[in-house]
């Protein structure tokens, strides 16, 4: 079973004990550190032609910072892309539809937190 926005959630609050925060007031959410409250990952709504893909509406994502030595080969794998609206060398963007792996999307958000203590 793959990982969804809410799996994803469950994740963060169980590994770190973060609650996503919402600071635009809209759909897309950051993951914190605490205390620092520095980002260790951003989930995002994305226009589905943004990431390359066909169809009309709208995707989850979520943004994690990734080791630049392992990010060209991460974006291989399906459901894998450069970082949508960020460092596209440190950073990629996971498809939130279930279709990653959730044992490879849990090292990933580890990877993430790990990367920008």
């Amino acid at each position: 079973m793959g990982s969804t926005r809410e799996e994803l959630f469950d994740l963060a609050k169980g590994l770190y004990g973060t609650e996503p925060d919402y600071p635009w007031g809209d759909n897309n959410a950051v993951l914190r550190h605490q205390p620092s409250r520095k980002w260790y990952a951003v989930i995002l709504e994305v226009g589905r032609s943004k990431l390359g893909l066909s169809g009309e509406g709208t995707v989850d994502v979520v943004n994690v910072k990734c080791d630049p030595l392992l990010s060209g080969t991460l974006r291989q794998e399906p459901g894998i892309f450069p970082a949508y609206h960020m460092n596209k060398e440190k950073w990629i963007s996971i498809l939130l539809d279930g279709s990653v792996d959730a044992e490879l999307m849990k090292s990933l958000l580890e990877m993430s937190h790990q990367l920008t203590k």
